[in-house]
């Protein structure tokens, strides 16, 4: 009997915490894929100390993930200068059919996601980005997250401080606090311009100064640099719908107005887009095309 009351208390654990876990997880990482790994390697080390032996399960759950989620950073990092192109973390979008997928599987979609801060904690050490994401995101007292990242509360205080920093000079500025109507207005337009080739319509929404980034993880064809200026964005991404014949779509991305960009034949997914926009206009567009980081949007595109 000993045995059921374990499964049972694994089961609640499972129920009860993952979605909690896999949001810190994935805050950690930017990455959907790498998160769901380590939160299924914590439950595994879950399973192997049983339950029953600890207090408080969704805490031992946190420093468990977060730990592995450092030990992944630091070995990323000597990855990510080896990748082709900008690096950009793996795009989350809600599914077709929300009853569809358990909750449970499923990262929370708010403002701690958006694919610019997102962006700004990749930035980061991974110290900073631990403290940062564990005391101004999820609460944690600077003690907690001091005694799970092994250093004093004075030195965490400091790494969260300088991360809140860094955070606040890159995303707030570029953001002025657009409302999500207000982007989806913006990024409609964005969408008929480019679809249509309205070169003059692309270029009234799109910012003087836009940038752009495409993450490929190497693919031919696509640009492996940033590209910058209305003048270079706006006919670049005529010609790709056009000589990739792909068309855009609206779809709300890591919980914000953003597009996705399918085959005009058939409807595969070839890339998910992320918007930045200020006084009305455009001023950053993230791209993912790599398709090792589009899993996820392709399964939550097929749950429809």
């Amino acid at each position: 009997r000993m045995n059921d009351h374990h499964d049972e208390a694994l089961e609640a654990a499972w129920r009860e915490h993952r979605r909690y876990v896999l949001d810190v997880a994935y805050r950690l990482l930017g990455s959907v894929t790498e998160a769901e790994d380590l939160v299924q390697e914590a439950y595994a080390r879950l399973v192997r100390t049983g339950p029953g032996e600890i207090d408080d399960v969704r805490g031992w759950l946190v420093v468990v993930v977060t730990r592995l989620c450092l030990d992944q950073l630091r070995s990323a990092r000597v990855r990510r200068q080896a990748y082709v192109g900008p690096w950009l973390p793996e795009p989350v979008v809600e599914p077709v059919d929300a009853a569809a997928v358990d909750p449970a599987d499923r990262v929370t979609l708010d403002d701690s996601v958006r694919m610019a801060l997102l962006v700004v904690l990749e930035r980061l050490t991974p110290a900073e980005r631990a403290a940062f994401v564990l005391h101004d995101v999820f609460g944690f007292s600077f003690d907690q997250v001091a005694s799970i990242v092994g250093r004093t509360p004075g030195a965490v205080r400091q790494l969260a401080s300088r991360a809140r920093k860094r955070v606040a000079e890159q995303t707030e500025p570029a953001r002025f606090q657009v409302d999500a109507r207000d982007l989806r207005r913006i990024v409609d337009r964005f969408i008929a311009a480019a679809t249509e080739g309205d070169l003059g319509a692309l270029r009234d929404v799109l910012d003087p100064d836009v940038a752009g980034w495409t993450d490929t993880g190497g693919m031919q064809a696509a640009p492996r640099r940033l590209i910058t200026g209305v003048g270079n964005v706006a006919p670049l991404l005529i010609r790709f719908l056009r000589d990739f014949e792909v068309t855009m779509r609206p779809m709300d991305v890591n919980g914000e107005p953003g597009a996705i960009v399918v085959r005009i034949d058939g409807g595969e997914l070839i890339a998910v887009l992320a918007f930045e926009a200020r006084r009305g206009r455009i001023t950053r567009i993230h791209s993912v095309a790599n398709p090792a980081k589009l899993a996820q949007v392709r399964a939550a595109l097929a749950a429809g």
